[in-house]
């Protein structure tokens, strides 16, 4: 669970710089969006491609790309066992092939990625030069270069340039991109897109300042009305396909948000087989097959602080459960709810279909219960003295007569007010027994259900159906930063 409680490389810090926008790609949507461009020859020799990345499924997918076919194209993926690829072909033949030894699984990270090539280079190991998070990568599996002043098919005549897929090639990116820079003409080093801060030594995205030459485009997915919208000048605006307004997020390189933890997918007692499966940019859990009773957590934890999120339970939803967890307790994403063990410390809490809640093996019953449609709204304080509480509203309304806004008074007590050991990691969490239906979340960065209005904490973070408590937050990096 470690890489669920680190918070750097995370956008957790302040940068000076702000990339307000991402947009979510999803494979199962066949979503992506590609433009055609008139290329001039020389610059398809020489270019920089820079992008940040998100993902929210792990395995084989295809990030960015460019050409007119398999026989003629550009592919940048990633493979089954997580690996960063390469591939220039023209031709059917492969003229530069690489492929890493590092592989990407942190599916709570932003990656910088960097492709920057300069075919007519003397020097063979310069004419393809790939960065990750402002470091070069020097350990290849696979690593074949290109010849001395070959041509690639980015800024070909005739050619298309992909975002979030690659021509003929499936299946498609999973997670959320934002900030791309195609750079024609100049083999750029990272430090034009990002620099290593001085306190922390974290990597983080400052403003490019160089020039956007004839067919560079520059994408920063804020206009939600029209996503592919180029804002390098140049007028190099991409087609959509099947992204829409829905589909922009707040979660970006400079502000993370919490999502669902695609690495908890795995059945911990068997070591093997997907039991959930983790969707629309890591915001909708469901059972692979009908396990019995499971949990599954976000990939962001906290010690401290107030945080607010809301859940919606899809159709054919029974028997489940939201709240929050210990994020080292194991036996729960085994096999059991939250709240189901009688431990000395507190393990979470939920508030269940039927109306019930759980903590420590004990329940009660609150009297009000929900359905599929239904958004229930999360409150959860845990205050320097480690006592930790939690309310819930149904359709906006708290249960019991609480009001996190001027106290917790009606608000449960996490194992019953008592302390919670202040080394622990708690995040929000949810439940089901069977394979009937999708718990979906809202952690503020991108909605994974419908929502009708847009209320943000007192920060201006997130995006909610429901008006946040007063002193609550969307749990995002940089509010963890001063509050967490």
């Amino acid at each position: 669970m470690e890489a669920l409680q680190r918070l750097h490389n995370r956008g957790s810090i302040s940068t000076g710089y702000d990339i307000d926008n991402s947009y979510k790609n999803e494979n199962d949507n066949t979503e992506r969006m590609y433009r055609p461009w008139g290329g001039i020859t020389a610059n398809t020799r020489t270019w920089t491609v820079s992008l940040w990345v998100k993902r929210t499924e792990l395995g084989a997918c295809y990030t960015w790309g460019a050409g007119v076919s398999g026989n003629d194209v550009l592919v940048v993926d990633f493979d089954s066992d997580d690996r960063l690829g390469f591939r220039s072909t023209i031709s059917a033949t492969n003229d530069c092939v690489y492929r890493t030894n590092r592989v990407f699984r942190d599916t709570s990270a932003w990656y910088h990625l960097v492709f920057a090539v300069d075919t007519t280079s003397s020097t063979a190991g310069n004419r393809l030069r790939i960065y990750v998070n402002g470091v070069e990568e020097t350990s290849f599996a696979t690593e074949t270069n290109f010849d001395q002043n070959d041509l690639t098919m980015h800024n070909a005549n005739s050619s298309y340039m992909e975002v979030g897929a690659v021509i003929g090639e499936s299946p498609r990116f999973n997670g959320y991109i934002a900030e791309v820079n195609s750079i024609t003409g100049t083999q750029y080093a990272p430090t034009a897109f990002g620099e290593f801060d001085e306190d922390t030594g974290i990597w983080k995205p400052i403003k490019f300042t160089g020039s956007y030459a004839e067919n560079s485009v520059f994408l920063e997915f804020k206009d939600s009305s029209s996503l592919g919208t180029d804002t390098s000048g140049n007028s190099q605006t991409f087609t959509l396909q099947n992204l829409t307004a829905a589909d922009q997020a707040t979660d970006t390189p400079t502000n993370n948000f919490c999502t669902f933890n695609p690495l908890q997918t795995v059945r911990l007692n068997t070591g093997s087989g997907h039991k959930w499966t983790i969707s629309n940019g890591a915001t909708s859990a469901i059972q692979a097959a009908d396990y019995g009773y499971m949990t599954h957590a976000g990939n962001i934890g906290f010690k401290k602080g107030k945080w607010y999120a809301e859940f919606k339970a899809g159709t054919g939803t029974s028997q489940a459960g939201v709240g929050m967890n210990q994020l080292d307790n194991t036996g729960a994403w085994e096999e059991s709810y939250i709240g189901a063990y009688a431990n000395a410390t507190a393990i979470g809490m939920c508030k269940s279909q039927d109306g019930y809640f759980y903590r420590n093996g004990g329940s009660g019953a609150l009297g009000v219960s929900w359905a599929a449609g239904d958004i229930l709204g999360i409150a959860i304080v845990i205050n320097d003295d480690g006592t930790g509480f939690m309310g819930m509203s149904k359709n906006g309304t708290w249960e019991n007569s609480q009001n996190p806004s001027s106290g917790t008074s009606g608000m449960l007590g996490l194992y019953y007010g008592n302390a919670l050991p202040a080394h622990l990691f708690h995040s929000f969490a949810v439940w089901t027994r069977r394979n009937n239906g999708a718990m979906l979340a809202n952690f503020g960065g991108f909605p994974g259900f419908t929502i009708s209005s847009a209320n943000a904490d007192a920060n201006g973070y997130g995006n909610f159906e429901y008006a946040v408590p007063t002193g609550y937050y969307a749990l995002c990096t940089k509010n963890l930063e001063e509050f967490g």
